[in-house]
């Protein structure tokens, strides 16, 4: 009996040490309305204000970033995108993001579309569903934690799962007004 104290004694700690994911099915989304958030131009009138960035729920979340991977298939993302590699739309595996790739500038894409094919889809589907496909469309590109990112499909074998993609860091690919450098 002594022993088995003992024994627990040693183990207990380790016990404590352990954590498991905690499963979130629903988050509540950073924002309903990302136009009152996000600027979608560098011009605007008076003294320019400080732009604070969205930071989204989902993207710490395993099941809402599988979500939005679902999402991406359901809604034919894949259609124009390829899988992430690019096709008709761009590529989304890769660090050159013409309309950046911080959470709120995918969220405002997919939202109010983009001009030259990207459709709008903020009013077919909900926010939350907005933020989940956001989560996945990052985890393309490396910019998720690989313990959230899910597994690439075997079928969609292009390149290396989403766990093990390198970040890319997207670079502004607009073209600078006349005199910036």
């Amino acid at each position: 009996m002594r022993i088995l104290a003992v024994v627990l004694l040693l183990f207990l700690p380790a016990l404590g040490a352990c954590e498991r994911e905690s499963r979130r099915f629903s988050e509540t989304p950073p924002t309903a309305d990302p136009s009152q958030t996000v600027r979608l131009s560098p011009l605007e009138p008076g003294p320019t204000t400080r732009q604070d960035t969205l930071k989204s729920a989902y993207e710490d979340n395993a099941y809402a970033t599988s979500q939005g991977k679902r999402l991406f298939t359901q809604f034919n993302c894949v259609g124009c995108h390829a899988n992430g590699g690019g096709g008709m739309g761009p590529p989304l595996m890769d660090g050159a993001w013409l309309y950046g790739g911080e959470a709120e500038n995918v969220f405002s894409s997919i939202a109010q579309g983009r001009p030259n094919g990207m459709p709008a889809f903020g009013g077919k589907v909900s926010s939350q569903q907005i933020w989940q496909l956001t989560a996945y469309v990052r985890a393309l590109s490396g910019q998720l934690p690989k313990d959230v990112a899910p597994g690439r499909d075997d079928h969609m074998q292009r390149k290396s799962q989403e766990q093990q993609t390198d970040p890319a860091i997207p670079r502004d690919t607009r073209a600078k007004p006349a005199g910036q450098v």
